[in-house]
């Protein structure tokens, strides 16, 4: 990789430039239901757009030699303090790609999406953690906060991916399987 190839450091080291002069890096995200199917979302904000804020799944970054389904565990205990089992994933449930705005870049990422039940001795007084987040998360993520479908589906900021209620209700009696294809999104 040439100095010109590496992304601004405010992106961090996982974002390359692609031949499409996009910023570009796998990601690996994860859609975590507790017992009352309710998905649990980040709430965050772009630097340069602080008025506006959006809803995402959990997840980030795939680092290089890890396995997508490392990097979702990873993430998730990252980004919440909640440790998994790599078993109780399952999928990937879907993949996209993404083109988005982020720290004044115009970024392509490419996810898998897993899916993880969980159940009440792992949230049986569990509070969600930042301990494990990065400078750049702590500085655009403004909440984490467990949705019901009905209340997510009414949200009136946007939601990431587009359609998750819809997305995640068929998921509720298990997965059956098939890895969904949600395309190419554009986010603004």
């Amino acid at each position: 990789m040439t100095r010109d190839d590496r992304a601004p450091s405010s992106l961090g080291p996982d974002w390359v430039l692609g031949g499409d002069g996009l910023y570009f890096r796998r990601g690996a995200r994860v859609v975590l239901l507790d017992d009352a199917d309710r998905v649990l979302l980040v709430r965050g904000h772009d630097v340069d757009q602080p008025e506006r804020s959006w809803w995402f799944t959990v997840g980030g970054g795939i680092d290089d030699g890890e396995s997508d389904l490392d990097a979702a565990v990873r993430e998730v205990r990252e980004e919440t303090g909640i440790v998994l089992d790599p078993a109780a994933l399952v999928g990937p449930v879907c993949t996209r790609s993404a083109i988005f705005d982020f720290y004044r870049q115009h970024c392509r990422q490419d996810e898998v999406f897993y899916l993880a039940r969980l159940h009440g001795p792992v949230l049986a007084g569990h509070e969600l953690s930042r301990d494990g987040w990065t400078d750049v998360e702590a500085d655009v993520v403004d909440e984490l906060r467990w949705w019901s479908l009905d209340d997510l589906a009414r949200v009136d900021i946007e939601v990431f991916p587009e359609g998750l209620a819809d997305l995640v209700r068929p998921l509720l009696a298990g997965w059956d399987g098939v890895t969904r294809h949600l395309g190419l999104a554009h986010e603004h």
